[in-house]
């Protein structure tokens, strides 16, 4: 970190002196500033609320993990090039928050999670400092963080407000119309059958979300070490509550899942993957799941049918498995 602190301030000053042709290429087209976000899920925010204005670039793409991730030479200069920044916050991405309090002295730099109201943050526990970062897992409470894109974009922008909130209503629309398709076809799980194990804890705000209880074999962070206590501990449970599915996720590995399959597998039980989820990342870019909406929707029809709900095998807008338009 000391070593990416001192690069970070070395390019600052390069930037400050002007060094940096203006003119270097980002992708932007004429008349658009360029957005940087962390993550594909505020990115996406980012795109459907700044629209045309803006070209928006994300550091992290399919399948990355942002607890694990470090920030290379090439993203700090994104940082540097990029006329706003977005990211989640809450130490999702916490090997880069000394890059981005450097950046948040020469430019807006805004955390979309962190100034949500305490109603709408989880303190799992042995977490009471920190609350659990996985907040777009509740769309109810991502729609929070999508106001807070609009009002950043309105202070850093202020000419289009009208814009921002014209494509902020409408895309929080179609959130509700997420988050409705949600309650409906999660409630439709066996009261027996409610109970979600994956990779790690992830899926707190979805379990509030959706009432279903939740579990992980690792902790909030994936860089905590899934213990053989552990494992045998829900391996009992799993047994005990015959419970058919767990999940692995997309970007985590599935070793801790195999072994708890193997362990129940050993008691004399069944346990099968009822699919792979989507936590900390989105799916492909240039896909439906590699948009924000199609990644719930993934998650939210997978998870209902895998436990013995009902719900459409193609999701809520029939484009699950489908190359978005």
């Amino acid at each position: 970190m000391r070593l990416l602190s001192t690069t970070v301030c070395l390019l600052l000053m390069v930037c400050a002196l002007g060094c940096r042709k203006a003119a270097e290429h980002t992708g932007a087209a004429q008349g658009q500033y360029h957005a940087v976000a962390t993550v594909g899920m505020v990115r996406d925010l980012v795109e459907n609320i700044a629209g045309e204005k803006a070209f928006v670039q994300s550091l992290m793409g399919a399948g990355v993990d942002p607890h694990l991730y470090k920030p290379t030479r090439d993203d700090v200069a994104r940082l540097i090039r990029a006329k706003i920044v977005f990211y989640n916050g809450l130490y999702l991405e916490g090997k880069m928050i000394d890059v981005l309090e450097k950046i948040g002295a020469k430019k807006p730099v805004h955390a979309v999670a962190a100034n949500l109201q305490e109603q709408y943050l989880l303190y799992p526990d042995g977490m009471s400092a920190h609350p659990d970062p996985h907040v777009w897992m509740d769309v109810s409470a991502w729609i929070k963080a999508a106001r807070e894109v609009e009002q950043a974009l309105i202070a850093f922008d202020p000419t289009n407000a009208q814009l921002y909130r014209t494509n902020a209503a409408a895309y929080i629309g179609q959130l509700e119309q997420l988050d409705s398709y949600g309650k409906r076809v999660m409630a439709t799980i066996p009261e027996e059958s409610r109970i979600l194990i994956s990779s790690h804890d992830a899926f707190n705000y979805f379990g509030r979300a959706y009432n279903i209880e939740v579990m992980g074999v690792q902790g909030l962070s994936t860089e905590s070490e899934a213990g053989l206590r552990r494992i045998n501990e829900l391996v009992r449970m799993i047994v005990e509550r015959k419970v058919k599915a767990v999940f692995v996720e997309s970007s985590v590995p599935r070793k801790s899942i195999e072994a708890l399959i193997a362990g129940v597998r050993a008691r004399g039980g069944e346990l099968e993957i009822g699919g792979e989820l989507f936590t900390d990342a989105m799916g492909e870019e240039g896909t439906y799941e590699g948009t924000y909406i199609g990644m719930m929707d993934h998650n939210l029809t997978t998870v209902a049918r895998a436990l013995g709900g009902e719900a459409p095998v193609r999701g809520m807008q029939g484009r699950l498995g489908h190359e978005r338009e």
